[in-house]
């Protein structure tokens, strides 16, 4: 199987999650309902969101959301498109963070597209401090901008030779009688 098509199967495996994920809360947990899974540190909890990633910009107005939150979408699932096509095949940590935020940016972009808001249902929490309420798409994007950082972040590798089983030669002294000695004027 060609490698970009699996990084494609990736996207697609995310946002089937996040859609199946997102179905489920709205199906089975009334809007403002919360569950406690582990008590003081994580519940899932029914919002919405209007805003972005973890509720930022939700209080801007309406014309302007909408057309921010569908239009910037949109170009950023292109770019992600445009670079995988770039991304030499074998870089792996490039190929799966942009995978990971390909899927999790075309699923909150389908919520908007379909409800016009964002299923939002992870809440973790300690105590009473509250990080906002995310979900799969979100958790995927971020995920897979720490892998996009990492790779940034790793020396950089010298191309192979083009002989890969030969071994690089051995510098020299320069000593009288080694092969790279000046030899007589």
């Amino acid at each position: 199987m060609n490698p970009r098509v699996r990084w494609l199967a990736l996207s697609a495996g995310v946002l089937a999650l996040d859609q199946a994920t997102k179905a489920l809360v709205q199906a089975r947990l009334p809007l403002h309902d919360s569950r406690t899974v582990i008590p003081d540190l994580f519940s899932l909890t029914h919002v919405t969101n209007r805003g972005a990633l973890f509720g930022l910009l939700h209080d801007l107005p309406d014309p302007w959301r909408a057309v921010l939150f569908t239009v910037v979408p949109f170009a950023a699932i292109l770019l992600i498109l445009y670079f995988q096509g770039r991304t030499a095949s074998g870089d792996r940590l490039a190929h799966g963070g942009l995978a990971l935020i390909l899927g999790g940016a075309a699923g909150n972009f389908l919520d908007r597209l379909r409800l016009g808001y964002v299923v939002d249902f992870l809440d973790v929490y300690v105590g009473t401090h509250h990080w906002p309420a995310f979900n799969v798409a979100d958790s995927a994007i971020c995920i897979g901008v720490g892998l996009l950082v990492l790779d940034l972040l790793r020396p950089h590798r010298r191309p192979r030779p083009v002989d890969a089983g030969a071994s690089a030669p051995a510098e020299s002294s320069g000593s009288p009688g080694s092969a790279n000695a000046p030899g007589p004027l």
